[in-house]
């Protein structure tokens, strides 16, 4: 199952979500090679003056990565993220999407973000100027509202076809839910029975027969995973599995998500450069372990732990004794 965005068709129906902090370069390649098919960079500012610092460069760094280069951007002000626009295409970005749906305070507090979704006709200044201004697709991500009591997913899903936007993506919370709550898809179906491009529904999807239900209920072309891809980057592989064959796919065996976690530190490591890199590590080790039996026993050593080949030794370690408590139990 694939889906297109202007030229470019998606070899299956998962997304990964952008998520600033989550989503660089080495994730987003972790996650390809685990089965979605497509990736957006981390919301990267429309300030000109943001442009050239380190955060930036690296967040806009797709090297080695399969197209389309999709990044999203974020601000308030239509002529600057028109700018922002044409700054990234001119640097290799082939889609522009417009993050309208990120509910964190300090985005929303500069008039970005899902703030945003309270003013319908910046909403369309900003869309109008972002597509007026390049020559690629332009993609929207949006929430279902501000708040309950101003869900107007459908208003603004009109607004975009309108301008010209290519795709849309709907975030199944108001912005006042945050990720509080649990996301509804009812919206999203709405939206679906009235607009004619491209629908990419996201939130709270965790497993396989959630993927389905969602996919089938809402009627949307492709599906945008979050939150769960940072503990078990693998679901991508799985729902994709479970799309194709109506069978669940096994877990990978625990020796499988060893060989991905350290090459994705590995990853990490070169990346950003081993100071910073074990730094950044130290959240997806805890992500992808912290279910993990015993794992407490070894957390507190590992997030002190200050080169990577410490990290690394410690990691394989806790493996080895978690593969033969496996193994013993088996047998």
């Amino acid at each position: 199952m694939s889906f297109l965005i202007g030229p470019y068709r998606f070899k299956n129906a998962l997304v990964l979500a952008p998520m600033a902090g989550v989503t660089d370069q080495p994730f987003r390649q972790l996650c390809r090679s685990l089965g979605a098919g497509m990736t957006v960079s981390e919301m990267v500012s429309s300030r000109p003056d943001l442009r050239d610092s380190r955060k930036t460069r690296l967040r806009t760094n797709h090297q080695g990565e399969p197209e389309p280069i999709i990044v999203q951007i974020a601000g308030g002000i239509p002529l600057m993220m028109a700018e922002a626009a044409r700054y990234n295409v001119d640097r290799g970005a082939q889609i522009i999407d417009v993050n309208m749906g990120c509910p964190v305070k300090k985005v929303c507090k500069v008039e970005a973000g899902s703030a945003l979704l309270r003013d319908t006709r910046l909403v369309r200044n900003i869309l109008e100027s972002v597509v007026n201004a390049v020559d690629v697709p332009v993609t929207l991500k949006i929430r279902t509202g501000w708040s309950k009591q101003t869900r107007n997913g459908l208003e603004i899903a009109r607004i975009a076809e309108d301008c010209g936007i290519q795709a849309l993506t709907i975030h199944g919370r108001t912005r006042e839910d945050r990720f509080r709550g649990s996301a509804e898809y009812d919206t999203i179906r709405q939206v679906r029975q009235h607009i004619k491009i491209p629908l990419i529904a996201n939130g709270d999807i965790d497993c396989e027969e959630k993927a389905k239900m969602v996919m089938d209920f809402t009627a949307a072309d492709a599906i945008m995973i979050g939150r769960i891809a940072r503990q078990r980057p693998w679901i991508f592989q799985q729902i994709e599995h479970y799309f194709s064959t109506g069978l669940k796919k096994e877990e990978p065996g625990v020796e499988q998500k060893q060989a991905w976690l350290q090459s994705h530190l590995n990853n990490l490591y070169a990346f950003y450069g081993e100071v910073q890199g074990v730094k950044i590590a130290r959240k997806h080790i805890n992500w992808q372990l912290g279910n993990y039996q015993n794992y407490q026993s070894v957390k507190a050593v590992l997030m002190q732990a200050t080169c990577a080949k410490t990290q690394l030794n410690i990691i394989d370690e806790y493996f080895e004794k978690t593969i033969l408590k496996m193994l013993a139990k088996a047998s």
